[in-house]
C-alpha cells in the first residue's frame, strides 16, 4: 500500500483538505453531465473519501471513530498518487470493509461501484489511466432477504397513532404517513414534492437519477391532503411551493421526517429498531401486490425501479398463502385406505 505522511500539513500548519482536485472534477462531470442526484453524488463523494483515507491512515489499526481519521489530508490524492494505486489496495480496502467495519454486503457492493466509476472516470474521460484496474474488482455476493414490511393490521394502527396525535402537526403527519403507506414513495422524493406539481388524483415526483415519474393518488391521498392544506405552516419563500412545511416555515427535511416516522411507530407500540421510514415503502409495495392484484410490471412502474428485478423482492409469498398452497392441494382430500383388519402379517 502506498505510504505518505500525512503529518506534512500539520508540521507546516496547513489546513487539512477533505477533498482532492480529480475527485472534484469527478463529482462535477456525474452531477452535470451524467445527471446524477445529489443524493447519489453524496454517496460518490462518501465512499471515495472514505477509500482514500483508508489508503492514507497512519496506522493499519486507525479507524474512522478515531480522531485522527479526520485528521488525514486528501491533498497528498495527486495525479501521481492515483497513478500508484493498485488492485491489491483495493481487495485490502474490501477486506478491511468486511472483516474490520462488518459492511453488509450490498453496502461493500455500492463502495465497490464507486470505485469503478470513479476509476472508469479516470482513465475513460481524464485519460490519466491506462486502464480502470476497479473493473477487475468483484462484487461480493448478496445476501437476498425478504424486504421487511408492516403487516395490514400494523400499517392501521400506525395511522391511527397519527389521526390521534393532538397536536399542531397531526394533519400534516397522517398525511406524509398516508403517502407512504399508499403510494410507496422514497424519502426523498416525498420531501421534494411541491404543490404545483399535484394535479387532481396525480403528482409527479423526482425519483432517483434524476427521474420525474406520475404517482397516482388514491381517495385515502386525496382526503389527506385536503385535510393538510389549511393547516399548512406559512412557508419562507424559497419554499412557497413545497408541499410538507417544518413549523419554521422551511421545507421538512429527510432527517426531520425520519423522526417524525419514528415518533408514531412508538406510538402504535410497534418496534423502531425493526420499522424505519423505508420499511413503509417496502409494506406499500407488499400491501399493493398482496392485496391489489397488481402485476409485477405495473408495480415496478408505481415504485420508479429501473429494472424489473429490483421489483421482484415484493414479489415474496407470506406463510400464510404457503399454507393455503398446500391446503388447495387436490390430493389434500385423498384418505389412506384402511386394511380388512388391523392385524399385521406376521401375526
Amino acid at each position: 500500500m502506498i505510504a505518505y505522511n500525512i503529518n506534512m500539513s500539520q508540521e507546516n500548519n496547513k489546513k487539512v483538505e477533505d477533498t482532492f482536485p480529480r475527485l472534484e472534477e469527478f463529482l462535477g462531470y456525474y452531477q452535470a453531465i451524467k445527471g446524477r442526484s445529489p443524493g447519489t453524488i453524496r454517496q460518490y463523494r462518501y465512499d471515495l473519501v472514505m477509500f482514500f483515507r483508508f489508503m492514507l491512515r497512519p496506522r493499519e489499526s486507525t479507524q474512522p471513530e478515531d480522531p485522527e481519521w479526520e485528521e488525514i489530508d486528501l491533498s497528498l490524492v495527486d495525479d501521481d498518487y492515483l497513478k500508484q494505486v493498485r488492485l491489491s489496495d483495493m481487495y485490502a480496502y474490501i477486506s478491511w470493509l468486511a472483516a474490520a467495519r462488518n459492511v453488509a454486503p450490498s453496502t461493500r457492493a455500492r463502495r465497490i461501484s464507486s470505485l469503478r466509476s470513479f476509476f472508469g472516470y479516470l482513465s475513460n474521460k481524464a485519460n490519466l489511466l491506462e486502464e480502470n484496474i476497479a473493473d477487475r474488482l468483484e462484487t461480493p455476493k448478496q445476501i437476498k432477504q425478504l424486504p421487511k414490511h408492516l403487516s395490514l393490521d400494523e400499517s392501521k394502527e400506525l395511522l391511527q397513532a397519527a389521526a390521534e396525535s393532538e397536536t399542531r402537526y397531526s394533519s400534516r403527519d397522517y398525511c406524509i404517513l398516508t403517502l407512504f403507506l399508499n403510494c410507496g414513495l422514497r424519502l426523498a422524493e416525498l420531501c421534494s414534492i411541491d404543490i404545483p406539481n399535484i394535479k387532481e388524483d396525480r403528482m409527479t415526483v423526482m425519483g432517483k437519477g434524476g427521474k420525474e415519474r406520475t404517482v397516482y393518488l388514491n381517495g385515502a391521498c386525496i382526503r389527506a391532503l385536503q385535510d393538510y392544506l389549511p393547516d399548512r405552516f406559512e412557508p419562507k419563500k424559497k419554499d412557497k411551493h413545497a408541499l410538507f412545511i417544518s413549523r419554521l416555515g422551511s421545507r421538512v427535511q429527510p432527517r426531520a421526517v425520519q423522526n417524525i416516522i419514528k415518533k408514531y411507530i412508538v406510538s402504535a407500540g410497534l418496534d423502531p429498531r425493526r420499522y424505519s421510514t423505508h420499511k413503509l415503502r417496502h409494506t406499500a409495495a407488499t400491501l399493493m401486490y398482496q392485496y391489489g392484484e397488481v402485476d409485477i410490471r405495473s408495480l415496478q412502474a408505481i415504485l420508479g425501479h429501473s429494472t424489473v428485478a429490483t421489483t421482484e423482492i415484493y414479489t415474496h409469498i407470506d406463510n400464510k398463502q404457503l399454507h393455503n398452497a398446500v391446503d388447495k392441494n387436490p390430493l389434500n382430500q385423498l384418505t389412506p385406505k384402511k386394511t380388512k383388519d388391523n392385524t399385521s402379517a406376521d401375526e
